[in-house]
């Protein structure tokens, strides 16, 4: 499964040697402000598709493309939010060694361990 992540990775770190024209992933990682208002705006849009999917409205159900919403708003928020930790240095690397370090404790300890 991380393979596709990896991959993903990969794609952003090379489209820093593409130009803006040509790469959209380019653009956001030379505007951090623009990478961080997309995180937050694709994040607020799964929110939006969950609520929608989670409803006792089902007046949606006909329409395709709410089908698979949540899903895909997901997705966006994984691309969004890997090109915004590669803008700002910080590497996807480090943020899977420090979620394996959280893995040998509970979520409570590794919580109350926090200096921060």
């Amino acid at each position: 499964m991380s393979e596709i992540l990896d991959n993903l990775v990969r794609t952003i770190r090379d489209r820093k040697n593409s130009t803006e024209e040509k790469s959209y992933t380019k653009k956001l990682l030379n505007n951090k402000k623009l990478s961080e208002e997309k995180v937050l705006e694709e994040i607020n849009e799964l929110f939006q598709a969950v609520k929608l999917l989670n409803s006792e409205d089902k007046v949606f159900d006909a329409k395709p493309e709410f089908f698979n919403s949540d899903i895909k708003e997901a997705s966006d928020v994984v691309y969004h939010l890997l090109v915004y930790l590669e803008a700002n240095n910080i590497k996807y690397e480090d943020v899977l060694n420090e979620l394996k370090k959280r893995t040998l404790q509970s979520g409570l300890d590794e919580k109350a361990s926090r200096k921060i």
